[in-house]
């Protein structure tokens, strides 16, 4: 057996207690829907507002504040990294002149080194050829006085097998007046 109704009919509602379509969109039930979303806002914009809003306004204040403080810091690095490029700059400006100094220095040591080796040489060549000069002198020297005796000799010799009787002196001196020109 089964249970009639007999409760009034409305146009969203049949004779079983079924709703006609869809019950959202039945105009005789709006105002309790508008109610239950009135309450439902209010709810949500309350746990909204004291719960989660202040989470996340926290949240977002902690993050510019990381942010602030990270701007700050890569700012104080780049000065660093600034000041720190400009005394290597400095330095290796400093190294270069050092080195250039150094380099000139050592140039002119060695320079003035050679410039005392060269007169050392050269008053070396010098002494040796004078040496070498004298001894050529001598040996020429030397050479005259033999080739006058041998010429001395040898015209002696000359005039002995020619058949002349040459004595010393006339001889020595037709060897002297010939060698002298």
């Amino acid at each position: 057996m089964a249970t009639e109704h007999t409760g009034a009919v409305s146009i969203c509602v049949d004779s079983h207690g079924s709703a006609i379509g869809m019950p959202q969109l039945c105009f005789d039930w709006f105002p309790n829907q508008i109610f239950w979303l009135v309450i439902t806002l209010v709810v949500v914009f309350l746990v909204l507002s004291r719960v989660a809003l202040p989470r996340i306004a926290a949240i977002l204040a902690e993050r510019q504040g990381t942010i602030t403080n990270d701007l700050a810091a890569a700012e104080d690095l780049k000065a660093k990294a600034l000041a720190a490029e400009e005394a290597y700059t400095k330095a290796l400006a400093e190294a270069r002149a050092e080195a250039q100094r150094i380099a000139g220095e050592a140039r002119a040591e060695i320079q003035a080194e050679l410039n005392d080796a060269i007169a050392k040489a050269d008053a070396e060549i010098a002494a040796k050829a004078a040496e070498s000069e004298k001894a050529i002198g001598e040996i020429r020297a030397g050479a005259l006085q033999s080739i006058e005796a041998v010429a001395k000799d040898t015209a002696g010799a000359l005039v002995s097998v020619l058949g002349g009787q040459a004595d010393d002196a006339t001889v020595a001196g037709a060897v002297e007046a010939r060698m002298k020109g």
